[in-house]
């Protein structure tokens, strides 16, 4: 769980954008996304060998 304590002189808005950034860093939004809906263990092993094969075809371009 992020969290930010508002420091001493410094206004509601910076720490808006110190808690915004922590929340970027830990990666909190892209597991909300990827966890708002149910994907089929079927589904996600073709989405990750879709994914390996076009970073195969983009390794072997770099290549020629």
């Amino acid at each position: 769980m992020v969290f930010v304590k508002v420091r001493e002189g410094e206004s509601l808005e910076e720490a808006l954008k110190r808690f915004k950034r922590e929340c970027e860093r830990y990666g909190v939004l892209k597991e909300i996304k990827r966890r708002e809906y149910y994907v089929t263990p079927s589904v996600k092993r073709k989405v990750k060998s879709q994914e390996a094969r076009r970073k195969m075809r983009r390794s072997r371009r770099r290549f020629y």
